[in-house]
């Protein structure tokens, strides 16, 4: 228990660069919603090279692991809004991508000729 408590008393301990307070919790906040903003980049990137709104799977990917980085932090942080406001929606995402794959349709390839010399 007690080093639960040095874990979080570290994290939580504020340092000061260019005139902020910062802690590792707040990196992790910061590095969180970095994660969670670079969906939007790769559905950008992807409906401009499909010439059309589209939505690739790294999307999801993306989307759950901010989701969770941020509910990571709002729990350190015991901030319940927050808590709820990011949690459930890495349910919504992996749902997502489960019902991708459920309906992907199976792959097949043909490489080079399938005859003998």
């Amino acid at each position: 228990m007690d080093c639960l408590f040095l874990a979080a008393n570290w994290l939580t301990q504020e340092h000061r660069l260019f005139w902020f307070d910062w802690s590792y919790l707040k990196i992790l906040g910061f590095l969180g919603q970095g994660v969670f903003g670079m969906r939007f980049l790769v559905q950008w990137l992807a409906s401009e090279r499909a010439g059309r709104s589209v939505l690739p799977t790294s999307f999801w990917y993306w989307s759950i692991a901010g989701s969770i980085m941020m509910s990571v932090y709002w729990v350190l942080e015991r901030e319940p809004v927050g808590i709820l406001a990011n949690l459930p929606n890495a349910l919504i995402y992996c749902r997502n991508l489960q019902l991708l794959r459920r309906n992907e349709a199976p792959v097949t390839a043909i490489v080079g000729d399938t005859k003998g010399p």
